[in-house]
Formats: structure tokens, C-alpha cells, sequence
């Protein structure tokens, strides 16, 4: 819905309502990937007996009569396993009813509401944009980590005979265990919020410049879902200032970027990190020669600037620098 005001209808009013969903990847359901810290397991049923690995069980577990080495399907990721936040209740109490069993449904697609707002307006040569915006989300795709015995099940169904302790309990005590990440769908209450604006004008004849702010907020509270990562993976705060002349003298123009963000928590399956906070300086100068109907350019993305790292594991971004002669017949 939009609706335009004032003189020359130069001010403009916005809102939306939209609904979407999102598939879950490949990856979400079919990857199978010892990633070190855990092992990544996709939730398609058919993906859940492909992937397997064999473990060695610890010397207490021998002398009790399990044997040395256990191969583990995938499937015990969602079948027979327990949470990480009740293994870490667990280790620190001692007591087995702090053990919860990760019941997790394989992931299905998201949804998402969303609902926004705008104001764009022309004031002679200054114009500002603003818009906020509210997203409400069910099913939130996402990874959880959990822990599965080597042995025993996880009900406490089989009791060892000598020691009369369920195994899986014995599993845990003697360290038998392995950690996997599921994906799958978060049922707590998940949304996000922001907004940004934007101003430009034009300045002492032919200067442009401009200002925009965006802010973006991922709400949701990780006591509601121990150990679910969501993986916004955005910034909180964003700003960038250009300017710029297309005819600083005859036939020569330049344009200059600054662009700044706030650090951030950068979270996947594979490694979380936070991401530094940084300035990138981006520039070109043009020059026209119509007489040969060309066009020179020279410039730099990350001027003189730092390397810097846009996901964890990455590698570093550098400066880079370029030239271009572009003719227009």
C-alpha cells in the first residue's frame, strides 16, 4: 500500500504485509561431516543411515565387556541422544535426571511474517528515506548440538549387569560419547526487528552526498532454546557516508564510500566467531575524453585499509585496486 502527499506529490507513504517460507537447504538435510568439534548430520530420513563412523570406546569400557571400537550410524543423532546443555547439568551434578533426551523433529521449511513501513520524501535538492521493519518467524531452520552414548540407550532401557547402572550412564561417566549437530526447527519465539535511513543532497552546485543508517535485531532468548544456533550472522549497526561530483572540473569526477559496521557474533555449523567491527574505504576518480568517446577510471576498494574477515574461516579481504578505459562508440 502506498500513498502520495503534498505539493508535486513528492512525498510518498508505504506499508506492506508479505508471508514467505524457506526450504530448508541441501546441507540442512544431507550433509555428513566430521567437522571436528561434532559431527554435522543432515535430517532427510534417507540421509540419516548413509553417513557412519567407527569410535573407540575408553579401557574401562572394555574391562566392563563393551567392545573396542562402535560404529555409530547418523541416526542416533535424532534417535538416541541427549541434549548438550543437560550433559553439561550432568557433569556438573552428577545426577542422571538432569540427562534430557533431544527429541528433535527433522527440519521442515520456515515461515515468516513480515510487516513494514516507509517515508520517502523530495525536499528541492535534499531527499530522505526511512523504512522499520518487524519479522516474526515460526519453525527458525537451525543447528543443535547433542551428545549420543556409544553404547546403551538413552531411555535407560538396558542395565549393565555387574555394575547395575543403565550403560548409556556408563557411557557418559566414562567419556564414550559422541557430539552431533542436528538441523532443525526452533519452537521458541524468534523475530526480527530494525530499520534504516537514508539522506542525500546535493552541495555546492554539483557535491553529492548521503548518509545511511541501517539497524538490525535478531530477538530471541537463548534460556527459551538451550542449544540452538540461529545464525542471524548480520550486524547490529551499519552506516555509510559518499560523495561524490560527476564534473569536479571539465570531463573529471570522483566518489568517495566510507563504510563502517559494528562487531558482530558470526555463527554456522562448522565454527562461531566474532567478527571485528570495521571501516572500509572505497574510491574512484573518472576522466572523459569525448573525443576519443572514452572514459578512464582508477580507483581502490578498501583504500589503504586493514585486511579484514566477512565470515570466520574466510580468508582476509585486502585491498585491491584497479584501472579501466571503457569506450562508447
Amino acid at each position: 500500500l502506498s500513498y502520495s502527499l503534498g505539493q508535486g506529490k513528492t512525498r510518498n507513504l508505504r506499508a506492506s504485509f508479505q508471508t514467505g517460507f524457506r526450504n530448508p537447504t541441501t546441507q540442512d538435510q544431507y550433509i555428513g561431516l566430521d567437522a571436528s568439534d561434532a559431527i554435522l548430520i543432515g535430517s532427510a530420513p534417507d540421509n540419516l543411515d548413509r553417513y557412519s563412523s567407527t569410535f573407540s570406546t575408553s579401557g574401562t569400557a572394555q574391562a566392563l565387556g563393551f567392545p573396542a571400537s562402535i560404529e555409530q550410524k547418523g541416526r542416533v543423532a535424532y534417535e538416541n541422544s541427549y541434549t548438550l546443555a543437560s550433559l553439561y547439568a550432568f557433569a556438573g551434578t552428577g545426577n542422571p535426571a538432569m540427562l534430557e533426551i533431544a527429541n528433535f523433529n527433522y527440519v521442515k521449511p520456515e515461515k515468516v511474517t513480515a510487516y513494514e513501513v516507509g517515508y520517502r520524501a523530495g525536499f528541492g535538492s535534499f531527499s530522505l528515506d526511512a523504512s522499520a521493519y518487524y519479522n516474526k518467524y515460526e519453525d527458525f531452520i537451525g543447528n543443535k548440538t547433542v551428545v549420543s552414548p556409544l553404547y546403551g540407550n538413552v531411555n535407560f532401557s538396558d542395565i549393565h549387569p555387574v555394575i547395575q547402572q543403565p550403560n548409556a550412564i556408563l557411557a557418559i561417566a566414562n567419556g564414550d560419547y559422541q557430539p552431533y549437530q542436528v538441523y532443525t526447527n526452533s519452537k521458541a519465539d524468534i523475530s526480527s526487528y530494525g530499520g534504516s535511513i537514508g539522506l542525500a543532497s546535493k552541495i555546492f552546485g554539483n557535491y553529492t552526498v548521503g548518509l545511511n543508517y541501517t539497524y538490525a535485531k535478531f530477538d530471541f532468548d537463548p534460556s527459551t532454546d538451550p542449544d540452538y544456533e540461529a545464525w542471524f550472522n548480520t550486524p547490529e549497526n551499519k552506516v555509510k557516508f559518499s560523495i561524490g561530483n560527476t564534473d569536479l572540473i571539465e570531463n573529471l569526477g570522483f566518489a568517495v564510500n566510507v563504510r563502517w559496521n559494528d562487531e558482530y557474533m558470526w555463527e554456522s555449523s562448522f565454527v562461531d566467531a566474532l567478527i571485528d567491527a570495521k571501516t572500509v574505504v572505497d574510491a574512484q576518480i573518472n576522466y572523459t575524453v569525448p573525443k576519443w568517446k572514452s572514459t578512464f577510471k582508477i580507483g581502490a576498494a578498501n583504500l589503504g585499509g586493514k585486511d579484514y574477515f566477512s565470515a570466520p574461516g574466510s580468508g582476509k579481504i585486502g585491498s585491491q585496486y584497479f584501472a579501466s578505459w571503457t569506450i562508447n562508440p
